[in-house]
């Protein structure tokens, strides 16, 4: 249904520019984003997992009431705690938001820190197979013989290699192999129309910025950071959000800040302990988006660095990718 969905979004014709505005977390995205979407008549699309989530405020550092007051605000605030999300449906509603923008004759500025998700506006990230019940229960036949009986039938299906996967890693070989018996195709077969894939988000001209602080003042940041949101009552809100089915979904209470705050609810640790806890993490966090966004996105954009206070000029902020 989502990729009917996103096919249905891209049947709308192109996209105009889209700007693209990311960087770690605690870097200070949120009032840079505000200040350009106003001056240059823009509205924000959200590409932050966390923010996609109903009273998951706190623990987000979501932009305040009066924040998004300043600038009309997308994607953000519109399905429950307990609700999956994937970036398949992200990419559709995404492209539904910022032809809705653009009709209305207004710039589309794109903010986050979800890598995944802010990758999905320059290249494919997910295949499209959806792997059906009985191709899954298929491939356990397999795999409950052992790893070695799930490679054998793997390399039956694949007989030009394996595309480099590695074949002691049962999980990985476990995903292969569903894939092959869905789509009837090999690995190599797949990998090719994974590359070919496109969409109305990865063919729009897009202009990128990745804002960096030194690593000693971002981590000061965080700190501060977790102890605001302590104080704001980031306990409280945890507890809340356990009532409202938060821990039936994976992807909301393994978020760093909620996962330790509800370990400190079930007694694991003292309050005292959970600062450092969540600081911690985030800190090793900032060290995989900074690996992310240098890795893993287009060569090209602007990188601006924001340490020692650095304000930058708000119309010098982004070059455009080719």
């Amino acid at each position: 249904m989502e990729r009917n969905r996103q096919e249905e979004s891209d049947n709308g014709g192109s996209l105009g520019p889209i700007y693209c505005l990311s960087g770690c977390t605690a870097v200070g995205k949120t009032e840079i984003a505000l200040g350009w979407a106003e001056r240059h008549g823009a509205e924000i699309v959200n590409c932050d997992s966390l923010l996609f989530y109903r009273a998951m405020d706190i623990g987000t550092a979501k932009p305040s009431v009066r924040e998004q007051a300043r600038g009309r605000h997308h994607l953000i605030d519109f399905i429950e705690p307990s609700e999956r999300m994937d970036v398949g449906r992200f990419v559709g509603l995404a492209i539904d938001a910022i032809r809705e923008i653009q009709a209305r004759g207004r710039k589309v500025l794109v903010t986050g820190g979800s890598g995944f998700y802010l990758k999905a506006f320059f290249s494919p990230v997910v295949d499209g197979v959806v792997v059906s019940e009985a191709s899954a229960r298929e491939a356990d036949v397999f795999m409950e013989k052992g790893l070695d009986a799930a490679v054998s039938e793997l390399r039956r299906r694949n007989p030009d290699g394996l595309e480099g996967l590695d074949a002691e890693n049962p999980r990985r070989v476990a995903k292969a192999l569903e894939r092959c018996i869905e789509s009837g195709m090999t690995l190599c077969e797949l990998k090719v129309a994974f590359e070919r894939q496109t969409n109305a988000l990865i063919e729009a001209p897009k202009f990128l910025c990745i804002l960096e602080r030194d690593k000693e003042e971002l981590n000061a940041r965080i700190a501060q950071r977790v102890s605001l949101m302590l104080e704001a009552g980031l306990v409280e809100e945890v507890r809340g959000l356990l009532g409202r089915g938060i821990e039936s979904n994976p992807s909301a209470c393994n978020a760093i800040g909620y996962r330790e705050t509800i370990a400190h609810l079930r007694g694991a640790f003292d309050l005292a302990a959970l600062s450092e806890k969540i600081a911690t993490n985030t800190r090793r966090l900032a060290k995989k988006q900074r690996t992310w966004f240098r890795t893993q996105l287009p060569v090209g954009g602007k990188r601006l660095d924001l340490t020692d206070g650095r304000v930058p000029e708000l119309d010098e902020i982004f070059e455009e990718i080719a």
